[in-house]
């Protein structure tokens, strides 16, 4: 087999998405980046469960049925495989990616360097530790609860710092197990199903409507301000709800996650939050659902440093859970995580802790914000660029992502005509749910250089 045969029949890591071309320094940077350089790949994996190749010996273990109901691959490596074929049919060509959410910019100097030092302390016998808390250190527990939690009731012991908030959703599910049910937002970020139905939590795959038997899908759309109408949504165990909301970039109000922490006490549900754009928040929409009275008693909420300082790669997040957080008998849903955590997880990277803590000091939030308010200004140029031509633009206000309307339009074909036409990768809308058809998520993670030319890209193509 061919090499370029080789790479074209497998998926490449979603990190391979990264963009091509040269860097523009943010200005809290002072290290270089490193890029993917068109045709040199590397890093091949593939996330599809498929069947293997025949073998001459085959073990009496019976696959997972719930593998098998997955459909196709994760849909991240799924569009970097595309990608990748992309690069090897046009390898001159500069390829820019506004598909995956990750992050571009240079990680600030002060929270690097509290990583260096501690990093550098690990070689000394005053400065060595071994294996942490599970839940944290509490040094940063402590600094978490106070930096986003300061007068909502959340303490300290109530948080559980992780390697990321999508590490955080397996665990969840672990947590709640396969008899549960579950709804979500639909379009909403794929982990929240995908790890659902690994769980056994759902039936098969529904081709005729894409949708997994057993999910409630809530609907959010255009036509409904891109809140689910409650009235119709059935009871379910389980409710993920991110805000502001990937892939649409919809931030919700005070009074529609009001709405939300009622409809779950009526029904005695458990809202999985997730928080991890809540820095990109620029008007009075809540940043916590532990702003909402009442939420405590039925809520819990996942978040990240991977959005704020660039930590997609170095990996740190966390989970707060309320004491108040009750299951049906009375047992608190904390001391179950804490379990969970204890059974399934040895703690985060110190050295990535040392990075936290140095993120919610008082120049790391100052420095964080920059950060956020470079890819905000990425956001508008993209918004700018497509309200230009015509098209009708959603979000981008309070999430670094722009949600454009294609109707009549297949979400994958719009993706591979602007690929094919403009070589910039974008996210067909489809991918986060059948609400998301007619739709593509262009992400605002980007060098700035790069972001312009893929607009001057987009008006050349639509003008």
């Amino acid at each position: 087999m061919s090499a370029i045969h080789q790479i074209l029949s497998t998926s490449i890591s979603s990190s391979a998405s990264a963009f091509i071309g040269g860097h523009t320094n943010f200005k809290s940077a002072t290290k270089s980046s490193n890029f993917a350089v068109a045709g040199k790949i590397s890093g091949v994996v593939k996330c599809v469960a498929s069947a293997a190749e025949k073998t001459a010996y085959t073990t009496k273990v019976s696959r997972n049925e719930n593998m098998a109901k997955l459909q196709a691959g994760y849909l991240f490596p799924e569009i970097a495989r595309r990608r990748a074929a992309h690069v090897l049919k046009y390898p001159d060509a500069k390829v820019i990616s506004l598909g995956i959410g990750d992050t571009t910019e240079p990680i600030p100097d002060v929270i690097t360097s509290a990583m260096s030092k501690r990093s550098f302390a690990l070689s000394t016998f005053d400065g060595y530790s071994g294996y942490g808390a599970e839940q944290g250190e509490k040094q940063l527990r402590a600094a978490i609860a106070s930096t986003y939690y300061a007068d909502l009731g959340i303490q300290e012991d109530d948080i559980f710092v992780s390697d990321g908030a999508k590490s955080d959703i397996s665990r969840l599910q672990v947590l709640f197990g396969s008899n549960v049910t579950m709804a979500v937002q639909d379009p909403s970020y794929p982990a929240y199903v995908d790890s659902s139905v690994i769980l056994g939590q759902t039936g098969q795959f529904q081709k005729d409507v894409e949708k997994f038997e057993n999910i409630e899908y809530m609907r959010c759309t255009p036509e409904n301000g891109f809140f689910p109408d409650l009235s119709t949504v059935r009871r379910t165990d389980v409710i993920f709800f991110c805000s502001p909301n990937n892939p649409t970039g919809y931030s919700a109000s005070r009074e529609q996650l009001t709405k939300l922490v009622q409809f779950a006490k009526e029904n005695g549900s458990i809202i999985v939050y997730d928080s991890a754009y809540a820095m990109y928040v620029s008007d009075d929409s809540p940043k916590s659902i532990f702003e909402i009275p009442g939420a405590k008693e039925v809520a819990l909420e996942v978040s990240s440093f991977s959005k704020y300082a660039g930590f997609t790669g170095v990996r740190l997040g966390w989970t707060a859970i309320p004491k108040e957080l009750l299951y049906s008998d009375g047992f608190p849903v904390a001391k179950d995580f804490n379990r969970i955590v204890c059974t399934c997880f040895n703690g985060a990277s110190n050295v990535a802790q040392a990075g936290g803590l140095a993120c919610v000091s008082a120049e790391g939030i100052k420095a964080m914000h920059e950060v956020v308010g470079f890819y905000k200004e990425n956001t508008s140029i993209i918004v700018d660029t497509f309200n230009s031509l015509g098209f009708k633009v959603y979000g981008g206000k309070n999430a670094p992502y722009v949600w454009v309307h294609f109707p009549g339009q297949s979400s994958w074909e719009v993706f591979g005509e602007i690929l094919e036409k403009t070589h910039v990768v974008t996210t067909p809308g489809s991918g986060f749910g059948p609400a998301g058809e007619g739709f593509i998520r262009v992400s605002a993670f980007g060098h700035r250089e790069n972001v312009l030319e893929a607009c001057r890209r987009f008006k050349q193509l639509y003008k």
